[in-house]
């Protein structure tokens, strides 16, 4: 009789980054000399979701910074390269953050309690293990490349926002598509010796653990930039509820790859999307930096 097959839970080859993708660092500025309108993205409530997702970018992106680097020891050439240039992607990404996020305070907005709270959750990750930490990003990373995606292949998102704050949420997109697959390929590397089940197991767990907590903070933030519009109660609730998932629906239409991430020898990159960066590097060819 012959031996079960064994399940490969938490493959490392199957479906892995592309061999040709580029990851390539686009040195743009956005919102430097522009006043947008206070609702910038045409309504109050995507104003407010992506205002809420905008302020927790700074310190969050410099906490994924970390996380991957405190495991590059070791790695192979060409993930040690794809980490270098997604440490300077999220560099990029900080600074137009910080600059949008003023934007948002100039327009009346105060931001300042999501920023604290952000930095109250990562003062409690810095006696946590150093793993801890990159399962954590590999599933915020995940959440930035889900939306990233939807916001790129559907206008709808943007289709009345400021021109300009328009281009930078499709730049910061495009990049976190391209490299989406770092930190889960950090992870892989970080945790060779573990069993595929322990893998699956973490990672699994890790992401229910962020999805609970993304949501009910994203949605806290969000309640609480609309009543400092004047919107409250079931108002606000509703026509935040609407946003995310009837028109245009971000959470409903990244329910599949949220769901994906738990199939047994997931990879970011069983999905390839690079026609979203190529479109984008059609219509922005300006927006490479030059040859070093």
């Amino acid at each position: 009789m012959n031996a079960p097959a064994k399940i490969n839970l938490d493959a490392t080859k199957r479906s892995p980054t592309p061999n040709d993708l580029d990851i390539v660092v686009r040195d743009e500025r956005f919102n430097r000399e522009t006043t947008p309108n206070r609702w910038w993205a045409g309504d109050a409530f995507g104003t407010a979701w992506h205002n809420a997702l905008s302020a927790t970018f700074p310190r969050g992106e410099a906490f994924f910074i970390e996380a991957v680097k405190a495991h590059r020891e070791g790695a192979e050439p060409k993930l040690a390269e794809e980490i270098r240039a997604f440490v300077k992607q999220e560099i990029n990404h900080t600074r137009e953050h910080i600059a949008f996020n003023k934007l948002a305070e100039n327009a009346g907005y105060d931001i300042k309690a999501i920023d604290q709270r952000v930095k109250e959750m990562l003062d409690l990750t810095k006696d946590r293990p150093a793993i801890a930490n990159l399962a954590v990003t590999m599933a915020l990373e995940h959440y930035t490349a889900m939306m990233a995606h939807e916001f790129l292949a559907n206008p709808k998102h943007f289709e009345n926002a400021d021109p300009e704050v328009r281009d930078m949420w499709r730049w910061h997109s495009v990049e976190e598509v391209e490299h989406k697959g770092v930190a889960y390929d950090t992870w892989n590397h970080a945790t060779k010796d573990w069993s595929d089940w322990q893998r699956w197991k973490v990672r699994s767990l890790v992401m229910v653990s962020v999805t609970g907590r993304f949501f009910k903070n994203r949605w806290k933030d969000s309640l609480n930039l609309l009543a400092q519009d004047g919107i409250t109660g079931w108002k606000a609730r509703w026509g935040l509820f609407k946003y995310l998932t009837v028109t245009p629906g971000v959470v409903r239409r990244i329910f599949p790859a949220w769901l994906a991430y738990f199939k047994p020898g997931f990879h970011p990159w069983d999905h390839d999307d690079r026609e979203l960066i190529q479109k984008y590097e059609g219509e922005f060819a300006d927006a490479l930096m030059p040859a070093e």
